[in-house]
């Protein structure tokens, strides 16, 4: 035959390590000539599977560290507490060991810089702080696991997807823990990016199933994946943990990476970056079950977020329709109690002394203070009733 016979352009098959486990993703030649002379063949990422620069979930971290700080110099301990941790800090030393032992703020300062706080978010209409509540911490030790968490887990997965997919995922995700623990928890305030991380754990699973054939070692990544799912969960079961907001940010990360972090088919890869003179019958972007999973997903957040805002701003507490899922988020047992009602306190003044007495356990403590701030004496309550 005239002309010889040509060969079509082969998309070459690199692997490459990732999340304890190998992913393959395909490479194509940057040049022929290299390759065909016998040389070294130099290779470069195609788009769908290119490495991106992190730089979004650094600058979370930073945000977050930046708002704690503008939150301890507006919670100014020596000014409304009777005593602070770690005084030599000034204004941004922390509340008693006895109030947070988290060492930072006083849960008024949380309220007033935009914790989840479920009657204001009804009756004031201040939707808001179902976002602004995912860039607060109780303290630092909440805000140093929450970090390192999201430097580990963040930073891979935007490595991956990019920016705008992963920047999206965690804060609808965030929206979804917040919106879930609202639902629940109506006489507590609720802070933290967990569950913006837990959405980010889940989307690293629904990731792995939808993109199962491009992984080595499928069963000991999701054997991994799981066990840290669980072990994390089940920490959620202590007291003073929200793990309302993690269950509700672990399954809106789950479908939502079912959504974002959809990945073609090497099939389709192969023929794209193929020379078309060479291309045989078409092949499908995404497999059928890949598309099922997308849609389903797609459909269950839809639902399920205006559902839950509906009945959110229509005051229903879902503890009254299922009596055991408050053990959900806390389980009881002989070493600790799950009793989280709100403080309060009654106060008297007379000339230089103030008395409390606290509603809850009617502890009574005499304070020397003369006119003291509205906030001080919700500080000197929370202790007292601790």
């Amino acid at each position: 035959m005239a002309g010889g016979v040509h060969s079509q352009p082969e998309i070459q098959i690199q692997v490459h390590s990732r999340k304890g486990g190998n992913s393959v993703y395909p490479v194509e030649p940057a040049t022929t000539t290299t390759a065909s002379s016998g040389g070294p063949a130099f290779y470069r990422e195609i788009k769908h599977f290119k490495k991106w620069f992190p730089w979004l979930i650094p600058s979370f971290v930073i945000v977050n560290v930046v708002t704690f700080l503008v939150t301890m110099y507006v919670n100014n301990c020596p000014h409304n507490s009777v005593s602070c941790y770690a005084g030599f800090l000034g204004r941004f030393s922390f509340q008693p060991f006895s109030e947070n032992p988290l060492l930072g703020p006083s849960s008024t300062t949380l309220e007033k810089m935009g914790a989840l706080d479920v009657n204001k978010v009804v009756r004031e209409h201040q939707g808001w702080r179902l976002i602004t509540c995912m860039w607060l911490h109780g303290g630092v030790f909440h805000l140093l696991a929450n970090m390192l968490s999201l430097l580990v887990i963040g930073i891979r997965l935007e490595r991956e997807f990019g920016f705008v997919r992963i920047g999206v995922l965690y804060i609808i995700a965030g929206l979804g823990g917040s919106l879930f623990s609202a639902l629940f928890i109506k006489s507590n305030i609720s802070v933290g990016a967990s569950g913006a991380l837990f959405g980010l754990l889940g989307s690293m699973l629904s990731e792995l199933i939808i993109n199962w054939t491009i992984y080595a070692n499928k069963i000991a990544v999701l054997v991994t994946l799981v066990v840290i799912i669980i072990i994390n969960l089940a920490v959620g079961l202590l007291p003073h943990v929200d793990n309302f907001a993690h269950i509700g940010g672990f399954v809106s990360g789950f479908l939502l990476g079912f959504v974002f972090l959809i990945r073609p088919q090497f099939g389709w890869v192969s023929q794209r970056y193929a020379s078309r003179a060479y291309s045989t019958s078409a092949k499908p972007k995404f497999k059928m079950y890949q598309m099922v999973l997308w849609v389903v997903s797609l459909i269950l957040l839809i639902i399920g977020f205006t559902g839950g805002l509906v009945m959110l701003f229509r005051g229903v507490d879902l503890n009254d329709h299922c009596s055991w899922c408050h053990y959900m988020s806390c389980l009881p047992t002989s070493r600790w109690s799950c009793n989280t009602e709100p403080v309060s306190c009654m106060s008297e003044q007379t000339s230089n002394q103030l008395t409390l007495t606290c509603s809850n356990s009617n502890k009574t403590r005499t304070y020397s203070l003369s006119n003291p701030s509205t906030s001080k004496i919700q500080g000197l309550c929370t202790q007292l009733c601790r």
